[in-house]
């Protein structure tokens, strides 16, 4: 096998693995909580703490491998991931999870920093670039749609740590092959690592969502949020002039001048700010909502599987030939109308009211996908393709990180103000109680929750707490939907081909040799 697909082998097992461990660990969730005694603002960390590391070391990882070689740095990534999926497994407690999830972050930062540029290094863009992407774009849809499925066989089976034990074989698996079969490549410009970059960043994105984590427990208004809001916005403040000023940043803000460039990275956020920081939200419904198993609620996911599975390399045979803003307009556009066929549920629904949502989202990721990954990389020199990566595998990790924390600070207080509503002249309604009898519903703890009710209150206290879930979760289905609605029309009016790198079509090519008379001159056709 030539190198160029053991190099497509390697990345999309990293790429795959990597994003598996997000869709994974959403269908586990309940076990885990069940299991080290995690609370809602636990369950949210465990995602975020991976997508915080993430997306604060994406763009530093993807400057290392430009100066010190994309295979090595790939292997460390590679190295740190499956060791941090160890720890998880061994996790005691919640924080101690939490802590393995933000190692194991560094790790797929790492690696999804250096996957893009190690496939751009192989395969020239046009259609040979467009059919790799396709494959590259398929394992990612295949990997945030088959996840909760394979999720919840191994909970179900072998428990939840099993989610994480079995990137260790995987992970090493994945090393052997890039230590014997791929290419060792580096950028010779490449500058010094921009640190104070690096601190003031990831400061930044922490205190935003901790903040917003944090947010409905403390009172928007107390002291301490809007301490951390102002904290956040002062850091990111310094993050910019940082990046100004600095003779290497690591997020060159003269690149977003370019408006396919920024186009590119605003379709990137929206994608992952909805559906994609939406699946937590969706699996707290199927399960602790609807009381599906594990594995039960893996199997709702098989209508984005299939159908993401087969857009995805439809997408990367039509790149050269379709318009780049056209194809990621009209998906994100049709990701916002799923989201809003998923939304107007009510107690008597079951999870088919949700089906054909499923299988427009499913359509629209397949689609986005491999084509936001040509663009993310053909926009930009080739020699700073690892820069380009990294960027683009930022705002796809911010969009999940934001997302995750904002759905969710609107998810609970959206529910808890129509449990206050629905309760009215009751103590339920009072206090703390209509906020944690919304998160008891959404961590499948409801019924301890109801416990501690006068027994002749508990059936309406209950339906009223399930109410509350479902307005929320509505209600955050909405405003994925516009998210991905905006993030469309930003694309199509930023985005021009001109701004794209591509190369002919085989066809064309035969067609401009034919117009040369045989002796090296060009005829009037190809003057033209």
């Amino acid at each position: 096998m030539q190198r160029k697909w053991w190099t497509l082998l390697a990345v999309t097992v990293a790429t795959f693995m990597l994003l598996l461990d997000i869709t994974v660990v959403n269908v586990a969730l309940p076990s885990i909580r069940a299991s080290l005694h995690a609370s809602f603002g636990d369950l949210q960390w465990v995602v975020d703490a991976y997508s915080l590391t993430l997306a604060a070391l994406v763009l530093t990882a993807g400057s290392l491998a430009d100066r010190f070689g994309r295979r090595r740095v790939f292997e460390i990534g590679l190295g740190i991931f499956s060791l941090a999926s160890l720890l998880c497994a061994l996790a005691p407690d919640p924080l101690f999870l939490n802590l393995a999830r933000a190692l194991q972050g560094v790790g797929g930062a790492i690696m999804f920093a250096v996957s893009l540029a190690l496939v751009a290094q192989e395969f020239p863009a046009g259609r040979e670039r467009g059919t790799a992407m396709g494959i590259y774009g398929a394992s990612i849809g295949v990997a945030v749609a088959v996840g909760p499925l394979i999720g919840g066989g191994l909970t179900d089976w072998l428990g939840w740590e099993s989610i994480f034990y079995v990137n260790v074989p995987i992970g090493i698996a994945a090393i052997a092959i890039s230590r014997t079969r791929l290419r060792e490549t580096r950028d010779p410009a490449a500058g010094a690592v921009d640190w104070p970059g690096v601190a003031t960043f990831t400061a930044a994105l922490f205190t935003l969502v901790l903040a917003l984590v944090r947010g409905n427990d403390d009172g928007w208004g107390s002291t301490p949020i809007v301490a951390l809001f102002a904290g956040s916005a002062v850091l990111f403040a310094a993050f910019l002039a940082i990046e100004r000023r600095s003779a290497a940043p690591m997020l060159p803000l003269g690149l977003f001048r370019r408006p396919a460039f920024t186009g590119v990275q605003i379709g990137a956020f929206a994608v992952s700010a909805s559906i994609f920081a939406l699946f937590l939200y969706v699996t707290l419904y199927l399960q602790n909502y609807l009381g599906y198993s594990p594995l039960q609620a893996g199997l709702r996911y098989l209508p984005i599987t299939i159908v993401s599975f087969f857009f995805a390399p439809l997408a990367g045979a039509l790149l050269s030939r379709l318009p780049a803003r056209l194809m990621m307009g009209a998906s994100l556009a049709v990701i916002g109308v799923g989201l809003l066929l998923m939304t107007g549920l009510d107690a008597g629904d079951g999870w088919t009211a949700m089906l054909a949502g499923l299988v427009v989202v499913g359509a629209g990721v397949g689609f986005l996908n491999p084509v936001i990954a040509d663009v993310a990389l053909s926009v930009v020199p080739k020699e700073r393709s690892g820069m380009a990566a990294g960027i683009n595998d930022t705002f796809r990790q911010v969009g999940v990180a934001v997302g995750v924390a904002v759905w969710g600070a609107i998810f609970v207080g959206r529910g808890a103000d129509k449990v206050a509503a629905l309760t009215a002249g009751t103590p339920a309604a009072h206090g703390d109680h209509p906020r944690q009898l919304v998160e008891a519903v959404s961590s499948g703890a409801l019924p301890q929750a109801l416990a501690q009710i006068p027994a002749g209150a508990r059936s309406s206290v209950g339906a009223a707490a399930r109410e509350g879930f479902l307005a929320g979760f509505n209600d955050v289905l909405t405003l994925g939907a516009l998210v991905a609605f905006a993030g469309a029309v930003a694309v199509l009016a930023l985005v021009r081909e001109r701004d794209i790198e591509r190369e002919p079509l085989e066809e064309e090519q035969e067609a401009g040799r034919a117009t040369y008379d045989g002796v090296g001159a060009p005829s009037p056709a190809a003057s033209r």
